[in-house]
């Protein structure tokens, strides 16, 4: 069997380890991947359309595709595969715009009566600022279109929501991303990310994770594609996730099969619990990155089967079984990032380091590993609570050095 694989960070290393654990005769291709998925598959030279991708995965008889990363659904990669005959695992175009486009998303949310935090929509810079100097609360900023991550910005004072709008609108910080911004009532709660698999009829959760967005600690600083994450999230305690199916699951699950937004692949909810109601922040139409990393090694079910069984029967009800344990993901980057960061640096300790881990930007030169993206490597611990897998995965930590080393010290305390 040959499967393709989109993206090349520590999510799609993950995905690739999880298969290969599950079925060692697959052979793996990824694009662009790292120096990790060079490893465990082959790695497709740089450069290609999403249009190119789907005439090699054609030629080359892949069997199954699967999309890591949202830059190539937001390109219409599943439409393209789809014409090709191919199978592929993500939202085509138009569903793809429930992660990709904000307005959209709330529009749907507020359609199918699904909690959300109250918002406003604003195109032009002027009428934003005005708005701003009747506000006395704190806001959530956001850029309408996909900013990696980075594109949220939580306001407690007229300054901090001025500089944020400057940033979007008027310096363009994330490009045509911040044509147009949300700005959100803030709220303070706590966090959960539930991702999911969407087999066109039934939405079939997955465990809930705790993602830390923040690159400080203390969940302070920029917006980062997230510095680490915990599995289960202590926080979806059993009465929260009957408010969240009933609340938000369901309806969304209403929606997208009246809206004709039916696909095969993944669906990640966003979430922050206030007040003991659970909230809908984002829709997410890919597994989540440090999420995957933490998950992965839980699940107990062929992640294999589950996927084939999409293709085969999408009436045929789908189980996941994971192992009753905690996981933790500390994600080492390099100094700097989310803005400047050096690459380039030697990576030591990681032939000696235990599974699992994960690499995110990294690449083999002339036997040594160097650093070649903001986040460099993930590293997960495995224990019978969080506490226990906290102290593995730093533990674990303690092993790898390289130059402008950088981390959280925060991650499931």
């Amino acid at each position: 069997m040959k499967i393709l694989i989109l993206g090349g960070g520590g999510r799609e290393h993950a995905i690739g380890k999880k298969l290969l654990e599950d079925y060692h005769l697959i052979q793996l291709y990824f694009y662009p991947g790292n120096g990790g998925t060079s490893i465990i598959g082959i790695n497709i030279d740089n450069h290609h359309t999403v249009l190119d991708l789907g005439i090699f995965a054609k030629k080359n008889a892949i069997d199954i595709t699967i999309v890591g990363s949202e830059i190539f659904l937001l390109e219409g990669v599943v439409d393209i595969f789809q014409n090709f005959g191919l199978k592929i695992i993500g939202p085509h175009y138009l569903a793809a715009k429930l992660e990709g486009n904000r307005i959209f998303a709330k529009s749907f949310m507020k359609k199918y009566g699904i909690r959300t935090p109250k918002y406003d929509i604003f195109y032009c810079y002027e009428k934003a600022i005005d708005f701003l100097k009747k506000k006395t609360n704190s806001i959530a900023i956001k850029t309408n279109g996909i900013a990696s991550g980075k594109g949220v910005f939580l306001a407690h004072n007229q300054n901090e929501a001025e500089n944020a709008l400057k940033n979007i609108m008027i310096k363009k910080k994330f490009g045509k991303s911040g044509n147009q911004i949300i700005i959100e009532e803030f709220l303070q709660g706590k966090e959960v990310s539930i991702i999911s698999i969407f087999n066109g009829k039934n939405i079939i959760p997955f465990l809930s994770a705790k993602d830390y967005k923040k690159v400080e600690d203390d969940e302070k600083g920029l917006n980062t594609g997230g510095m680490g994450a915990v599995v289960p999230n202590p926080y979806m305690t059993n009465s929260i996730w009957i408010d969240f199916k009933k609340n938000i699951l369901e309806p969304t699950l209403e929606g997208l099969l009246i809206e004709k937004l039916t696909f095969f692949g993944f669906l990640y909810f966003g979430l922050i619990i206030t007040s003991n109601k659970v909230y809908l922040l984002e829709y997410n139409t890919r597994i989540g990155d440090p999420e995957a990393q933490a998950l992965f090694p839980l699940m107990k079910s062929n992640f294999l089967n589950i996927i084939q069984s999409i293709f085969k029967d999408k009436d045929k009800e789908i189980s996941i079984d994971w192992k009753k344990l905690c996981s933790c993901c500390v994600v080492l980057s390099s100094r700097g990032y989310p803005e400047k960061y050096e690459s380039g640096k030697i990576i030591t300790g990681l032939n000696s380091l235990e599974e699992p881990f994960y690499i995110a930007g990294a690449k083999r030169e002339r036997e040594k590993w160097i650093t070649s993206s903001g986040r460099v490597i993930n590293i997960v611990g495995i224990g019978n609570s969080i506490q226990e897998a906290r102290k593995k995965a730093y533990d674990k930590v303690k092993k790898i050095q390289f130059d402008n080393l950088y981390f959280r010290k925060d991650i499931g305390l």
